[in-house]
């Protein structure tokens, strides 16, 4: 039974970090029609950015940590936002284009965090009460991923909100079922759509500090190895949709962790095999839209 448990905890704290990449995902695609490879870029940064606060503050609280939060966020979101106003915007409704630029984006960028932080991992100092665990029915549980948990649950809480409680939100989402009407009433919808971006990639720079405190190290390929996992979580909860990614993002990492476990660690197959079941036998996802 502890086992079980503890699987599922550590499932569940790996599919809050997939849903934290996904969502911006799963947000900007649905909103905005753009896939985009970069987006582990987004993550690596945040999580670099997050190391060097942690590493000059010389210590490892919970003051620290959360300022790492903060900054770590900061630096996705300002990435993201560059890349929509620099790149993205230009190429709307051109979807081919749209792939070699951020495929391309997201090479450049891991040569040069290689360049700038070097090709090793480089190790991270958490708060002391993310090294002890709690025990829940007999299980050993590490604290760090009640932290995973928390956050992802808030971003999705503050992303629905946003969308269906406020202005912009409002007009995002006008924006997309008709752009041309919204652009005649005197809205700048590029500046809405930039936001997404912006909050795409805040919700990516906040994981990829959460990563590498999970995994206790951040190198280049974090964000890559992180991204594919959140294409799949993304494919399988339906493109567009915020709440299928959450529930996707669960259940690949739980069946991942327990393929790995009982399995003789076939999580990847296990989850790959996933997928292709999703595509074959409901293309749209979970929640995604029949039209």
């Amino acid at each position: 039974m502890s086992t079980v448990v503890l699987l599922l905890f550590t499932g569940f704290g790996l599919g809050a970090l997939y849903f934290l990449v996904a969502a911006g995902l799963s947000l900007i695609y649905g909103l905005m029609g753009v896939l985009n490879f970069a987006h582990g870029a987004f993550l690596t940064l945040g999580a670099f950015t997050g190391w060097e606060i942690a590493r000059r503050a010389g210590s490892d609280n919970w003051g620290t940590f959360l300022l790492s939060l903060v900054i770590g966020a900061a630096a996705g979101a300002a990435f993201a936002a560059f890349t929509e106003f620099v790149l993205i915007r230009r190429l709307y409704q051109r979807h081919i284009e749209q792939v070699l630029v951020t495929v391309g984006l997201s090479l450049a960028a891991v040569a040069l965090f290689d360049g700038i932080w070097g090709t090793d991992p480089v190790f991270i100092k958490s708060p002391a009460w993310f090294k002890d665990t709690t025990e829940i029915l007999g299980a050993r549980i590490p604290n760090d991923r009640f932290v995973c948990i928390v956050a992802a649950v808030m971003v999705l809480l503050a992303m629905v909100f946003f969308l269906k409680k406020t202005r912009y939100g409002m007009i995002i989402r006008a924006g997309v079922e008709n752009r041309s009407m919204v652009t005649a009433l005197g809205i700048d919808v590029r500046k809405a759509f930039t936001l997404v971006f912006t909050i795409g990639g805040a919700a990516a720079g906040l994981g990829g500090v959460l990563a590498s405190h999970y995994f206790g190290y951040v190198s280049p390929m974090l964000g890559g190895s992180l991204l594919i996992f959140a294409f799949i979580v993304t494919v399988i909860g339906g493109l567009g949709s915020l709440t299928g990614a959450a529930i996707a993002a669960v259940a690949v990492a739980v069946l991942q962790q327990f393929a790995n476990f009982y399995l003789g660690g076939t999580g990847d197959f296990v989850v790959v095999l996933a997928l292709a079941l999703v595509l074959l036998f409901r293309p749209t996802g979970l929640l995604g839209r029949t039209s």
